[in-house]
């Protein structure tokens, strides 16, 4: 072999290694196999939040449904699908398939082929419900992830609250909800500069909200005005920062969420503003499972498996 054949097979199989380890870093991030037990975990707070996010939080479907038709433009999704006018019966047949479909899916006791079918159809309910509302111009995009979540989770199949082997479909399911929240940050983002503009992080958007539905906190923060203005510029930075936390790993990563999870209180604390639907969405990036370790495994030097 020539030196000149050597050297381009060198350079072949250098690329070819190259390749490898970005595809090998890919997979490792979407397909990371995790405890079973963590989506265990995390389904069942899911699904219950999902029942008490109907009963309380998007719990307007009712009264829409039963309004002034004039007022129902249907979201694309529901002209694509043919999903019909809503009405109060449709309503109430809705939400009793979701809190059916729900309590089953939480308990973990269904065969596989069943619980996957039992999933899906909560996912779809659900995802029919939230579209309701925003068929009535309600947008309620913190709950992206949440949808993400109710129709990933079923690709899971069993998974047991003891079961401490890893599984590829579980880290699957996981990254998904991990994207579906960065994807709210990230969008909501860019969504400020599309409809307010480059000056959105100087302009009155704070200063306005206080003033509107400020709580004794936040209209405390209007006076001096560089409080707001600062908090707008961090506002918007860690939304455009938040795609690092699916790169993060370990303590960065829980330092990421705590920032995530201190801006919402504040935005409570100050505007009784909440995003609870994304708040529980925010536990896929936790190791839930450290809290599930039983005494054996403690005593006998079981290593917990953390992403």
């Amino acid at each position: 072999m020539t030196a000149e054949a050597r050297t381009a097979q060198t350079g072949s199989t250098t690329r070819s290694n190259g390749l490898r380890r970005v595809l090998g870093g890919v997979s490792g991030g979407v397909f990371e196999a995790v405890p079973q037990n963590r989506v265990a975990l995390l389904r069942v707070v899911i699904y219950l939040f999902t029942i008490c996010d109907t009963v309380w939080i998007v719990n307007d479907v009712y009264s829409l449904a039963a309004g002034s038709q004039e007022l129902y433009h249907p979201m694309l999704m529901r002209r694509m699908f043919h999903l019909p006018t809503p009405n109060h019966t449709y309503a109430l047949a809705l939400h009793v398939v979701i809190i059916a479909a729900c309590l089953l899916c939480a308990s973990g006791r269904l065969p596989r082929a069943l619980g996957v079918l039992v999933g899906l159809v909560a996912a779809a309910a659900f995802t029919d419900w939230v579209s309701i509302g925003m068929s009535y111009s309600k947008v309620d995009h913190d709950h992206f992830a949440l949808i993400v979540a109710l129709w990933v989770l079923p690709t899971v199949g069993v998974a047991r609250f003891q079961d401490w082997s890893r599984s590829e479909a579980a880290g699957w399911a996981l990254f998904c909800i991990q994207v579906g929240c960065v994807a709210i940050y990230f969008l909501s983002a860019l969504a400020k500069f599309r409809f307010g503009g480059w000056n959105w992080a100087t302009g009155s958007t704070f200063a306005w909200a206080m003033t509107r539905r400020g709580t004794g906190l936040g209209k405390m923060l209007l006076e001096p005005p560089w409080i707001l203005l600062v908090s707008q510029f961090m506002v918007i930075t860690l939304e455009l920062l938040t795609p690092l936390i699916l790169v993060f790993r370990g303590r960065n990563r829980y330092v990421f969420v705590v920032l995530l999870l201190g801006f919402h209180l504040s935005t409570f604390l100050a505007l009784t503003i909440h995003f609870l639907p994304l708040v529980i969405c925010l536990l896929a990036f936790l190791p839930l499972e450290r809290h599930s370790t039983t005494k054996a495994q403690r005593t006998s030097g079981g290593r917990v498996i953390t992403r």
